[in-house]
């Protein structure tokens, strides 16, 4: 199992999964196979407590709250009535408000703690992904960023396993669809689940065995109460009377009935009669905007819009503006990028909408809208702000993320070279980062809007910003992040810089699009980026683009063993960065040819080129690669029987990947580690090492890798005498193969296979070295010759 010269910003096999990174099942690898090691299990972790504050105030909904509380058994019971409970009802009818007041009320049932988060179903962005929420959840359980599974299935089945044994309260707030709901449903156990929709999301019913509650305006005595619970310390001698005109005025929906009781009580002296009089005249103007269609929403825009026009005039223009934002929550210094602000001046104004209810604060200096009022924020932006100050303030808010992002950039990929930016405007304060934790923290906290940006920039014809952010994002993305979520960020930015006619720019999109493709397994895609990239950079006449294209082809190619059109890109791409004295990527295309070399069976050839990389990554302190070249040389010096040479150079890679804390090293580099601890006989510990990078390759969803360790495991079996748990492991990893097209890599399972059969089955073992031989046609390297030459003998044996 031959690997290549690592480098930079994926551009070599080692760095095929980017930044994900690992965690399976405890025990499990896939599909029925486990290893048997005993069962790793997930230490108990922290108990979340993610529960928003309880709702100041809260009165009444007192059968919900009985229809709510009958859900539980008492405290010592082990039983749930059901696991899964849907709220349901109109926007603005306080579903969440209720939830939340009654999951303060029983948290205590629920000792291993709470979870919570807003799906953002019926936003006017993008929803919350059920894999976003899951990554979320993950990490509220004690499961490190870097080891949450980015495929949705996996990190589910992770999640189902650490609520096994658990008795959580999880609420799914804003939630549009079932299946945005169902991957974050516990398998079982006595956890329960609470999803508030303004649909009754039956097919959670049929499937899933929710129960419903359906939430409905307020009583007319109730939201009188509601409204007198607010005021009372202000307004006492409100009547009865005034106050039920003033609750149908609101239609009775606990959202506009506080944002009404709000501002009554922000103006004690002003006269009930006046408000309802505003009011009134409020509602009037939106009754004559009405389609009719539906009177409650109608009558709670008037309510926001009431409550937006008696803002004072700076707070207004702020609110109004933040509907612009491509995201619905934002930072304070996000907020004063678009009010063209100070933040210590922005942040007065923040504390006007959170008072007014328009806003709701949700960390320190961190804010979000309701779905409604970010909607009614983004028309107020339409019709109250001029065209050119709307296109003004959201390039001032994309340019303040583009340069925050360049520097987080700065210490999440320092060595990658960094934009030529303009300065910003004045009024746009990038935020700086002391060190590369802060910086981290920042883009994941902020991943959710980060990867909405470029396509902004690109559907406001801000086409320099779009590939601008697109290009920074590549480098600024958090390290737990799948390169996924990059994708459409570099879409919006490849066709931003073909419509400003960038063709650098192009150029290096089309290279992290090729890369991100190549993670992806999708390599004629990926291959085909690579080569539109390398004919611009010829007719653009940009030498180092040219290079590192030609260094980025071979590595498609050695992905699909065409051995001889990698080797060409290869020594093309170390020629041309010596020549324009590139040492480092000259030094890791080098390495690169010391892997096409091994790969096809040229030892000496491949040791020589290792050999030499190493000394120049040595020399140059480039410590993944020094590593990449120790990883090569210890697979050569195994081949050769070197097996205590082998062995210190591949512990001595392993320090670098741990040190480095790159469990992509780590899962490849442990391959090597198992199969000299295989061809010493030391059988316990190359299980071991492969059952750790299966772990790891599963996480970082290198299926190609994962089936590796799984070879490996089936050869150890074999050694011990284990046929039937080796054959399992072949089967499952031919399987895999077959599934990526992988022709080579089944050739050598098949091999493998039919030795871990002959025993008990000749037959099916001369099968699956007949099929074997039939795939080796396509090839004819050293490597494949030698192994058609041996299989042909067996087949030819008695």
């Amino acid at each position: 199992m031959s690997g290549n010269g690592d480098g930079p910003s994926q551009e070599s096999r080692n760095d095929l999964s980017g930044d994900s990174r690992d965690v399976v099942q405890a025990g499990s690898v896939a599909g029925g196979i486990h290893f048997h090691q005993g069962r790793d299990r997930e230490g108990g972790g922290p108990t979340p407590r993610q529960l928003p504050a309880d709702v100041h105030a809260f009165v009444n909904r007192t059968d919900e709250l009985r229809q709510l509380k009958a859900i539980l058994t008492d405290r010592s019971g082990d039983r749930l009535v059901v696991s899964v409970h849907v709220v349901a009802g109109t926007a603005g009818a306080g579903k969440t408000s209720l939830v939340l007041h009654w999951a303060h009320e029983v948290k205590d049932h629920f000792p291993d703690g709470q979870l919570f988060i807003n799906l953002r179903g019926y936003d006017p962005g993008e929803p919350v992904t059920a894999n976003q929420a899951l990554r979320r959840f993950l990490a509220a359980l004690g499961v490190p960023a870097d080891r949450i599974p980015q495929d949705v299935d996996e990190a589910a089945s992770l999640y189902r396993s650490l609520l096994a044994e658990r008795r959580v309260l999880i609420v799914l707030d804003n939630a549009a669809t079932a299946s945005q709901v169902r991957p974050l449903l516990p398998g079982g156990g006595t956890s329960l689940v609470i999803v508030t929709s303004r649909s009754r999301l039956t097919g959670l019913a049929v499937r899933d065995g929710a129960r419903h509650l359906s939430l409905g305006t307020l009583p007319e005595q109730e939201a009188v109460a509601l409204l007198r619970a607010v005021t009372s310390n202000y307004r006492p001698e409100d009547g009865e009377e005034k106050l039920t005109e003033l609750s149908r005025l609101c239609a009775r929906l606990p959202l506009a009935l506080r944002i009404a009781a709000e501002r009554a009580a922000s103006h004690p002296h002003m006269r009930i009669d006046d408000l309802i009089a505003d009011l009134r005249d409020e509602s009037a103007l939106w009754d004559a905007l009405s389609t009719g269609i539906d009177e409650d929403a109608e009558a709670v825009r008037s309510v926001f819009a009431w409550s937006y026009r008696a803002l004072p005039a700076q707070s207004a223009r702020l609110f109004r503006l933040l509907g612009l934002h491509p995201g619905p929550e934002f930072s304070l210094h996000a907020a004063a990028a678009l009010a063209e602000l100070p933040p210590r001046r922005t942040r007065p104004l923040l504390d006007d909408l959170v008072g007014a209810h328009l806003l709701e604060q949700i960390a320190p200096d961190r804010f979000q809208f309701h779905d409604l009022l970010r909607a009614f924020a983004a028309h107020q932006a339409q019709s109250d702000e001029p065209s050119e100050q709307r296109a003004m303030a959201l390039h001032r808010v994309l340019e303040w993320y583009l340069h925050t992002a360049d520097a987080a950039q700065s210490w999440i990929k320092p060595i990658e070279e960094r934009l030529t930016l303009t300065e910003p405007a004045d009024t746009v304060s990038p935020t700086s980062f002391p060190d590369y934790d802060t910086a981290v923290d920042w883009a994941d906290r902020e991943h959710s809007i980060l990867i909405r940006l470029a396509s902004t920039a690109f559907s406001a014809g801000f086409d320099s910003l779009a590939w601008q952010l697109a290009e920074v994002l590549w480098n600024a993305r958090s390290p737990s992040s799948s390169v996924l979520d990059w994708l459409d960020t570099g879409r919006a930015g490849l066709a931003a810089a073909e419509r400003a006619h960038k063709p650098v720019a192009q150029i290096r999109l089309l290279n992290n699009l090729g890369m991100a493709y190549r993670q992806c397994h999708r390599l004629e895609d990926g291959l085909d980026c690579h080569q539109r990239a390398l004919e611009l950079a010829r007719a653009e006449e940009v030498p180092f683009d040219e290079a590192r294209s030609n260094n980025l082809i071979g590595l498609i190619h050695l992905d699909s063993r065409q051995l001889d059109p990698a080797a060409e890109h290869f020594e093309r791409a170390a020629a041309q960065f010596r020549e324009l004295d590139e040492p480092r990527r000259a030094a890791m295309a080098l390495s690169n040819i010391a892997s096409t070399r091994l790969d096809s069976g040229r030892l000496q050839e491949a040791e020589t080129a290792a050999q030499q990389a190493l000394s120049a990554h040595r020399a140059l302190n480039n410590q993944r690669s020094v590593g990449n070249a120790l990883n090569i040389l210890a697979e050569i010096r195994r081949e050769q029987g070197r097996h205590e040479a082998a062995l210190s150079a591949i512990e001595e890679a392993l320090d670098i990947a741990l040190n480095l804390r790159s469990h992509t090293l780590e899962g490849f580099w442990l391959l090597t580690l198992g199969d000299i601890q295989r061809s010493t006989a030391r059988l316990g510990d190359a299980l071991a090492s492969y059952h750790r990078s299966a772990k790891l390759h599963r996480g970082l969803r290198n299926r190609s890798r994962e089936a590796l360790a799984w070879r490996g495991t089936g050869q150890t079996y074999v050694a011990m005498g284990r046929h039937d748990e080796a054959v399992a492991f072949h089967r499952q990893a031919a399987v895999v193969h077959a599934e990526l097209s992988d022709t080579w890599q089944r050739v050598l399972e098949l091999d493998c296979l039919a030795a871990a059969v002959q025993p008990e089955d000749p037959g099916a073992a001369r099968a699956h070295w007949a099929e074997a031989r039939s795939g080796l046609a396509a090839y004819s390297d050293p490597r494949a010759v030698a192994l058609r030459t041996r299989i042909e003998e067996e087949l030819a044996g008695p």
